[in-house]
């Protein structure tokens, strides 16, 4: 691994818009409950955590 990195000509990736796609779903109090039990263990936050 490197000291430094040089990133003075770096592109953004012009995918990463259509890599995620935000949305909706209804999850019952139970569900949720469960995962800020995870969080708290883990030390992630509730919405950042998946299966």
């Amino acid at each position: 691994m490197k000291a430094e990195y040089d990133f003075s000509k770096a592109k953004k990736n012009p995918y990463a818009k259509k890599l995620k796609k935000q949305i909706t779903i209804n999850i019952d109090e139970d569900t949720i409950a469960y995962f800020k039990n995870q969080s708290e263990i883990s030390g992630i936050l509730y919405q950042s955590i998946s299966c």
